[in-house]
């Protein structure tokens, strides 16, 4: 019988199978949670469950969210769309010569 070395994080319980997509997870849950922190603090009346959701669309669109707040708004009608650009793709403008 074979052993396969899996990572679980201890946020949400997932697995991976390697440490660098479990960290990177476990940084996503993370920032997840201190922007639903920041949205309860910031926003009076609004219920921890939706405070929860906007942090976790904010944390797994982070890469879109900072090209957008360096000059291409425009990505941000792309969230949750077929048409979605893969983070890869993305190019800050501060990135282009």
């Amino acid at each position: 019988m074979a052993v396969v070395a899996m990572w679980k994080c201890d946020r949400d319980d997932a697995m991976f199978d390697t440490k660098k997509n479990a960290d990177a997870h476990d940084k996503m849950l993370e920032l997840a949670e201190n922007f639903s922190m920041f949205l309860e603090k910031q926003i009076e009346g609004i219920s921890e469950q939706d405070a929860e959701k906007i942090g976790l669309l904010l944390s797994k669109n982070k890469d879109t969210l900072i090209a957008a707040c360096k000059g291409q708004p425009d990505l941000l009608l792309d969230i949750g769309t077929e048409n979605k650009q893969e983070a890869t793709n993305i190019t800050p403008l501060a990135a282009k010569g």
